[in-house]
């Protein structure tokens, strides 16, 4: 199990930033090309599309916490699947919360 200590130094893994930037793009895409999202969903698609680092710091947040059972190895090396899921879920519930 990572620390707390482990996890926030996890923040600024620039190769996890990169990979949750990326998530954060391909959910925006999923998004926009869904037969019908709602009006909320393409705000948030169209805000990730364009500037998916205004959405990196909570939603990397997320999958460290969704993922602090496990080692930082483990984190580390999460397959972009995992990184994807994780991303994806927590992208739902924030715009179901109205996010």
């Amino acid at each position: 199990m990572a620390s707390y200590p482990e996890l926030h130094t996890l923040r600024t893994d620039s190769d996890l930033q990169e990979r949750v930037a990326l998530a954060i793009i391909k959910k925006g895409q999923a998004l926009l090309d869904s037969v019908t999202p709602s009006a909320a969903q393409v705000i948030w698609a169209n805000a990730a599309v364009n500037n998916p680092e205004s959405k990196r710091p909570g939603l990397l947040n997320y999958v460290l916490a969704v993922n602090s059972a496990s080692s930082v190895a483990t984190i580390q090396t999460a397959t972009d699947a995992t990184i994807q899921s994780n991303v994806d879920a927590a992208v739902d519930v924030l715009i179901a919360g109205g996010a």
